[in-house]
């Protein structure tokens, strides 16, 4: 299955969220490949602490393959190659784990005819490869978005299993601006029937992630005044009506990931270590992120809609 991380506005979490789900998932067994396609600024291997490609790769990576320039891009083997202590060697039971990084230097960048056939031939060969591949967007109705609607609309990819992820904020701009990056006459949706998809599919394989989603009721606030709590329990309830008149409601959301130090600044991977062990991170971030990817390929998640 191809699993598109997307968003409207950058500062979502999308990038650090998405590869904590790729990890997720691996560690439960799948063999998970991550791509970064945010061509303007391909730093994923920074959230899977890669020494050495924190802008990218220097030779043959995605920018490269796109462009004809090589015939396969670079693949980064994250458990072996990763700096973080605790994922230097693949834990018992997990699948692989690979990184398929941009070019050092690279940019936006828009691709002919023979480049989305080098995106559609990349795609179905690691979806024959791969139990899950993540693709992470670059932020916007971009040339990235615009290249996989058209690349999976092909008539060789109608059959490849395929389910959209958009993330934002939890406040009123990144509501609104998710709801019209999926919805709205230029978004995700529409443009994708344009490019030949069944317009109700592709709504179905859509689902939100909020992300950095103040809980009152946690122990993190547990030191605000009575004032800021109600107001806090005002806003969110008020967010909530909102979400629900722009159709990305309770129904349309896959999951939340609470507000949580440890991703805001460090921007890693959290692992169980980090709870257990260091109590750097909050275990109600873990079990979000493991209960969001579990949740990508229960069916029961993504009906009709």
């Amino acid at each position: 299955m191809l699993v598109f991380a997307a968003s409207d506005k950058g500062g979502t979490g999308r990038s650090v969220t998405s590869a904590n789900l790729a990890y997720q998932r691996a560690l439960d067994g799948d063999h998970v490949a991550y791509l970064d396609f945010d061509f303007g600024s391909p730093t994923a291997p920074v959230v899977f602490d890669v020494a050495g490609a924190a802008r990218g790769t220097r030779e043959r990576g995605l920018h490269s393959y796109l462009e004809g320039e090589t015939a396969e891009p670079t693949r980064i083997d994250v458990w072996r190659q990763s700096a973080h202590p605790l994922l230097h060697s693949r834990p018992d039971g997990s699948g692989r784990l690979v990184l398929f990084p941009g070019d050092i230097g690279g940019g936006e960048i828009a691709v002919g005819e023979e480049g989305l056939e080098r995106c559609a031939d990349l795609l179905l060969r690691l979806d024959a490869e791969f139990d899950l591949t993540f693709v992470d967007l670059t932020a916007g109705r971009s040339y990235a978005v615009d290249m996989v609607l058209a690349a999976t609309s092909r008539l060789r990819m109608r059959n490849t299993a395929f389910r959209w992820l958009i993330f934002h904020r939890w406040t009123r701009q990144h509501v609104i601006a998710a709801s019209g990056f999926a919805y709205a006459e230029h978004g995700v949706v529409r443009a994708g029937a344009e490019r030949g998809h069944d317009e109700g599919a592709l709504r179905r394989a859509v689902r939100f992630v909020r992300t950095a989603v103040p809980d009152p009721e946690s122990a993190l606030w547990s030191q605000t005044s009575a004032a800021q709590a109600v107001w806090m329990q005002a806003c969110d309830e008020a967010l909530r009506r909102l979400a629900a008149e722009h159709r990305i409601g309770d129904d349309a959301v896959l999951g939340v990931v609470p507000l949580e130090p440890t991703l805001q600044w460090s921007e890693q991977l959290i692992t169980e270590e980090d709870v257990l062990l260091g109590q750097t991170a909050n275990k109600e971030t873990l079990e979000a992120l493991e209960e969001i990817a579990r949740r990508l390929t229960d069916d029961s998640y993504w009906g009709r809609r």
